[in-house]
């Protein structure tokens, strides 16, 4: 498959290219600054850059998922960036991506969102900008008619993967869930067609992720 990895420079991003091209598809690296193709081009992938906030579906945007079999959105503002850019970023370059695949007929989209976006109000007042996004792209995604699946994982740790997980569309519980383990869910549900239109939770937990994503 040819797959399209938006925020491509991303420590979940990278983990995740570099599984791609493991498992033998071809990837297009979507970052927004120069200086970060070198690393995409050092994954494996093709560096393709372009800002999501500033291109437009008619545009750039669309040229960069033409020919795509698959999008993963795994772009973001950054826990430091202000409401703006969770509203440009986070929701705004999803739909973008969207309406881009809808054009293009890109079926698979791949959604990495959050823990909590099913209930943005149950977070601090902190993260409510974040989840609130998150959660409006998801339900934009969800109503589009792709081959979607969308991915709330909890928080993200740096550790390395256990390759043991727990999944369900509400899991009843938080918690935390590395880096790694997610960009191998991703890579995972890539090609499982039972996860079309699926959107659930993930941690670390005790199901080998292969068998927990069959399970879905």
């Amino acid at each position: 498959m040819i797959v399209l990895v938006a925020g491509a420079n991303g420590k979940t991003a990278r983990s995740l290219v570099r599984m791609l091209v493991k498992d033998g598809h071809k990837v297009r690296g979507l970052v927004r600054k120069e200086e970060q193709l070198p690393e995409v081009e050092q994954d494996g992938a093709e560096p393709v850059l372009l800002d999501l906030e500033e291109e437009t579906v008619e545009g750039a945007v669309g040229r960069a998922v033409e020919g795509c079999d698959a999008i993963v959105f795994a772009a973001g503002a950054g826990p430091s960036s202000g409401a703006a850019r969770k509203e440009t970023m986070d929701y705004g370059g999803a739909v973008k991506l969207i309406e881009a695949a809808e054009r293009h007929g890109v079926r698979r989209y791949l959604m990495l969102s959050a823990m909590g976006a099913a209930d943005p109000e149950s977070g601090s007042e902190e993260m409510r900008p974040y989840l609130s996004a998150k959660a409006r792209a998801d339900e934009r995604l969800q109503s589009s008619g792709l081959h979607y699946t969308i991915i709330r994982p909890g928080s993200l740790t740096n550790e390395a993967g256990t390759g043991r997980i727990d999944v369900a569309p509400s899991l009843g519980r938080r918690g935390e869930i590395s880096r790694e383990d997610v960009a191998a869910i991703f890579a995972t549900t890539l090609e499982a067609g039972n996860t079309f239109g699926k959107t659930f939770e993930a941690l670390s937990g005790g199901t080998p992720i292969r068998e927990a994503i069959a399970q879905i």
